[in-house]
């Protein structure tokens, strides 16, 4: 039975002096797809902005927000209710010829994955493909289901996760010098390493659900990393099975808690609010951002 979500996504920059604002992105609607229906949406700006909506090259809802008046803050709240259907996808039917890695698209799925089978950061001493490898079985064929969950929990359980308000992402190559991140961080890694393999993979921001942050959730449940913010993971294009979720961050393989907004070949390009304002140097104060999922009661 589909399950019902009220979620409220706020933002706010501050200011130590009246500044004037340059176009803002936001990227707040969640994904429409035969698992989740959007069913309202609703996005407040202070102070009063223009805001028009388009789809971006990845068909992403993008609000393009333009301030009309200079202001001490930025503050914009997005909200929604969403309805989640309860799909749980089926790895067992993987097209046979992708049971093992490596496999190879079909020539029509290649020109179509193109952009997320292709690396976008620098491996120079093959230190990341070297990671990746170690993934692999040395007693038999590795199958592609159990070398991509490995290495999702590999990063789940060996990497320290580090909550990070400021914008970016770290290369992979920094997380594994640092041994931890954050989301995207996480998500980064696993995509970068997984094109590596000749897996198509893309990066997926949007909202986690924690039953543990509601009041309406049964008890005993939740506990989720990365949730009460946006959170970020990866989805990997398997033949028979499509697109599939991975979060590192949780150890979770398309997880019904993952709440789909923007996908992209590289998270620069999926940022939730992106923009620029004119002011004195140090007038930048600092950024608050926050989110709720709620879920109806049954």
């Amino acid at each position: 039975m589909p399950t019902r979500y009220d979620i409220t996504h706020t933002t706010v920059y501050r200011y130590s002096t009246p500044v004037t604002f340059g176009e803002h992105r936001v990227m707040f609607r969640p994904r429409d797809s035969h698992d989740l229906r959007v069913l309202a949406t609703d996005l407040q700006v202070s102070p009063e902005a223009i805001v028009r909506m388009i789809q971006d090259p990845h068909s992403n809802s993008v609000a393009l927000v333009q301030p009309i008046q200079p202001a001490l803050e930025l503050r914009l709240v997005a909200s929604f209710t969403i309805e989640r259907a309860d799909v749980t996808q089926d790895l067992s039917l993987l097209s046979p010829s992708a049971e093992f890695l490596p496999f190879a698209y079909s020539l029509q799925d290649r020109l179509d994955l193109e952009h997320y089978l292709r690396p976008h950061h620098d491996d120079p001493d093959g230190t990341l493909i070297a990671w990746a490898h170690q993934f692999f079985r040395h007693d038999g064929p590795t199958g592609t289901r159990d070398l991509l969950g490995r290495m999702n929990q590999h990063i789940n359980q060996n990497f320290r996760y580090e909550t990070r308000d400021e914008e970016g992402t770290q290369t992979p190559l920094q997380t594994l010098a640092l041994g931890g991140g954050s989301c995207r961080d996480y998500a980064l890694l696993m995509m970068e390493a997984m094109r590596r393999l000749g897996v198509a993979t893309r990066f997926v921001s949007g909202y986690l659900y924690d039953s543990a942050l509601d009041v309406a959730a049964p008890a005993g449940e939740g506990a989720m990393t990365g949730a009460g913010a946006t959170h970020a993971w990866l989805q990997a294009y398997l033949p028979g099975a499509g697109w599939v979720a991975y979060d590192p961050t949780n150890n979770l393989l398309g997880g019904s808690q993952l709440i789909r907004v923007g996908v992209a070949r590289d998270p620069a390009f999926a940022a939730p609010v992106s923009g620029s304002w004119y002011g004195e140097a140090d007038a930048y104060v600092g950024l608050e951002a926050s989110v709720q999922v709620k879920r109806h009661a049954s």
